[in-house]
């Protein structure tokens, strides 16, 4: 039996984006074009901004899309730009995001992926 070798990632970041629905595919579309990989996508439903900024007029879903990515920390600054943008953060009541340092990641890396990596 071949031997097991686990590959742990430590210069990896998760971005989390909450955005109203039906925009997920856009932001998901903007981050791969920012050069991230893959995301996940899961819904959820939210309580309390909703009701504040009510008060002003704006209508708020309370149905959201959640996405999230992995991604390298020296391209995590042009995906979270590219996400933010796509998903009209900066119109009030749309989501919000952020960003949380992974401390360890582990998948399945392709052996010469290693190999560019070590060198």
């Amino acid at each position: 039996m071949p031997q097991r070798e686990m590959v742990v990632l430590t210069d990896a970041s998760l971005i989390t984006c909450v955005v109203q629905k039906g925009l997920a595919d856009e932001v998901v579309k903007a981050a791969q074009e920012g050069g991230a990989q893959g995301a996940t996508i899961y819904y959820g439903r939210g309580t309390g901004v909703r009701e504040r900024l009510g008060i002003l007029g704006l209508t708020i879903e309370a149905e959201k899309e959640v996405i999230t990515i992995m991604v390298a920390n020296d391209q995590k600054d042009r995906i979270f730009e590219k996400m933010y943008l796509a998903g009209q953060m900066d119109t009030p009541g749309m989501g919000f995001m952020y960003v949380t340092q992974l401390e360890r990641a582990a998948t399945y890396v392709p052996e010469e992926m290693i190999e560019k990596l070590v060198k």
